[in-house]
């Protein structure tokens, strides 16, 4: 598991934790009350009902699409990996979009498609599509002979990428 699955995973729990009155581990934390708790991490394929990963994947998207609602917390990562780049990269950016504008819920989505940012800064620039939408990397330092090195903390800021 990655830092990513890991901080997605943190959110929920301490989300969850706060609502139930349990300690946070946090010097200060204003965290509003959730009605559901959505989660699509991992992947899995289904054999007994003979579904791919990918069919999971989607199965697990459509349904919190359906029943998520404003005042609930929504937690996706990697949202359509298990199919080509172009294909993915359009899901991801169609369930981001249902998300914000239909839905209007707390969200955090962890992806890899880094088009995906601009895509929204683009959208942002035409019409404010995508106000509170904040784009976040996790660090990497590289030193003197070239090798990289994860810093396991996010920041914010536009992605960047190494060529």
């Amino acid at each position: 598991m990655g830092g990513k699955s890991t901080f997605l995973r943190q959110n929920a729990l301490i989300s969850i934790m706060a609502q139930m009155g349990s300690y946070v581990s946090a010097d200060w934390a204003e965290i509003g009350i959730v009605d559901r708790l959505f989660s699509r991490v991992g992947a899995a394929d289904n054999l007994a009902e003979d579904q791919s990963t990918f069919m999971v994947e989607m199965l697990e998207t459509a349904t919190i699409l359906r029943n998520a609602t404003p005042r609930s917390l929504v937690i996706m990562d990697e949202v359509g990996r298990g199919t080509s780049t172009l294909d993915g990269l359009s899901i991801a950016y169609a369930t981001l979009h249902h998300l914000y504008h239909h839905i209007q819920c707390r969200s955090i989505f962890a992806t890899h498609y880094h088009e995906l940012a601009d895509m929204i800064s683009v959208s942002a620039g035409k019409v404010p599509m995508f106000g509170k939408i904040g784009c976040y990397q996790t660090n990497v330092q590289e030193d003197d002979v070239g090798l990289r090195c994860r810093l396991w903390h996010q920041s914010n800021g536009e992605i960047t990428l190494f060529s």
